[in-house]
C-alpha cells in the first residue's frame, strides 16, 4: 500500500513539473516576440511662420470735449454710444459771460477812438510848432496800448462765444459723458469722442522677430464678437524702442472699420505671417508626451539595427494633423506612428507590413 502511494505521488509531481515547464516555455516564447509598430518616412517642407498675438482694440484718436472756463451746462445734445460728425454741436453752455465780454469790447473800442483823436491833435500841433515831439511819442504809446487792450477783449469775447457752444472736432462715437444739464463744468471732460474709422491695435512683438516685421505688412485679425470672421489690417507704425522688461517692441496695426462694427475695447487675435522656414514635418500621432513633464519625444526607427531611438524634439506650429519640428529629427528619418505604448529606447521592433 505504501509503495503504491509513493508511485502515485511521484507521477503527480512529474505531471506538475511537465505543466510548469510548458508555462515557462510559453512565457519565454512570448518574451522573445518583438513589438509590432507602424513607421512613416518624414521630410522637410517650407512652413509658413505664423505668429498669433492678442491685444485690445483702441480708437484711432480720442478727443476730450470741455470748456476752458467754469460754466453751467445748459444742455448736452448727445449721449454715450451715439455717432457724431466733425463740427456737430454737442454741448450748450451758459453764455452769461458773453454780455460782460461784449461790454469790454465796446469800452476798448471807444477808448481806442478817443486815444486816436488825441494822437491826431498832438501830431497837428507838432506840425505847426504848438506841440513837442515827446507829446507825440507819448500819445503813440497810448494808441498801441489801446489797440492791444481791444485785441485782448475781442479774444476773450471769441473764447466765451466758442465755449458757449461746443462742437465735436472729429467724427466718431461718444464713449463717455461725465455731466448732466445744470452741472458746473469741472476738471473732467464733458464728453469724450473716439474716432473709430479706422481703429488701431497695438501688439507686442519679440525683439527676435524685429527684422521680419515692416510697415505695410498685412495682419489677419479675428474678434471673439464675430467668431471665425476674418478682418485684414495693415502695420502702420513700429515703435523705435524695445521694452527692456519684456524684450518686446510695440507694433501698431490700422484696421479700416466701415459701419463701425469694431469698437474700442474689443479683444483681438492678430496673426502675422513672418515668412517661411524649411523644417521637418511629422504626423501628430508620432509625437509622445513624457509623463510628468512638458517634453515631447518621437521614436525614430533605425533600419540597420531594427531598433528604435527615443528622441526629444522641439515642436513648432501645429499644421492640421501634423507638427512642425524645430529640432530633433532629420529629413528622411522613419518615425513610429503607432505602437509606442510598448516601446522603450533601444528596443528591437517589427515593422507592420
Amino acid at each position: 500500500m505504501k509503495l503504491y502511494n509513493i508511485i502515485a505521488i511521484a507521477a503527480m509531481a512529474a505531471a506538475l513539473a511537465s505543466c510548469g515547464g510548458d508555462k515557462d516555455a510559453g512565457k519565454e516564447k512570448k518574451t522573445d516576440e518583438k513589438p509590432l509598430v507602424e513607421v512613416q518616412t518624414v521630410e522637410a517642407a517650407d512652413v509658413d511662420q505664423e505668429y498669433v498675438y492678442t491685444a485690445t482694440t483702441e480708437a484711432d484718436k480720442v478727443n476730450n470735449i470741455s470748456s476752458s472756463m467754469p460754466l453751467r451746462i445748459k444742455s448736452i445734445l448727445v449721449d454715450e454710444g451715439q455717432n457724431v460728425s466733425a463740427g456737430q454741436r454737442v454741448v450748450i453752455l451758459d453764455d452769461v459771460n458773453t454780455t460782460s465780454y461784449e461790454l469790454q469790447v465796446s469800452t476798448a473800442e471807444a477808448n481806442l477812438k478817443n486815444v486816436m483823436a488825441d494822437y491826431d491833435r498832438a501830431v497837428e500841433l507838432f506840425k505847426i510848432g504848438g506841440g513837442t515831439k515827446q507829446a507825440v511819442d507819448q500819445m503813440q504809446t497810448q494808441v498801441v496800448n489801446a489797440r492791444n487792450t481791444l485785441a485782448s477783449a475781442r479774444r476773450a469775447l471769441a473764447n466765451a462765444s466758442e465755449n458757449s457752444v461746443l462742437t465735436s472736432p472729429v467724427s466718431g462715437v461718444v464713449t463717455a459723458r461725465n455731466y448732466d444739464p445744470g452741472d458746473m463744468t469741472g476738471t473732467l471732460p464733458i464728453l469724450t469722442v473716439a474716432q473709430v474709422q479706422p481703429v488701431k491695435i497695438i501688439i507686442n512683438v519679440s525683439e527676435t522677430e524685429f527684422s521680419k516685421v515692416h510697415t505695410g505688412m498685412k495682419a489677419d485679425i479675428k474678434f471673439d464678437t464675430y467668431g471665425d470672421e476674418g478682418f485684414t489690417g495693415v502695420i502702420s507704425k513700429i515703435m523705435p524702442t524695445v521694452d527692456t522688461s519684456t524684450r518686446t517692441f510695440g507694433v501698431e496695426i490700422t484696421l479700416p472699420n466701415p459701419g463701425n462694427r469694431v469698437l474700442p475695447g474689443m479683444f483681438a487675435r492678430v496673426t502675422l505671417n513672418l515668412g517661411t522656414t524649411n523644417h521637418v514635418v511629422v504626423p501628430d500621432r508620432a509625437v509622445v508626451k513624457q509623463q510628468g513633464s512638458g517634453d515631447r519625444y518621437v521614436y525614430v526607427y533605425n533600419p540597420s539595427t531594427g531598433t528604435v531611438d527615443f528622441v526629444k524634439v522641439e515642436l513648432g506650429q501645429r499644421l492640421g494633423d501634423r507638427y512642425e519640428l524645430i529640432s530633433g529629427v532629420e529629413s528622411g528619418a522613419q518615425v513610429v506612428t503607432s505602437g509606442q505604448n510598448a516601446l522603450a529606447g533601444g528596443m528591437a521592433v517589427q515593422i507592420k507590413k
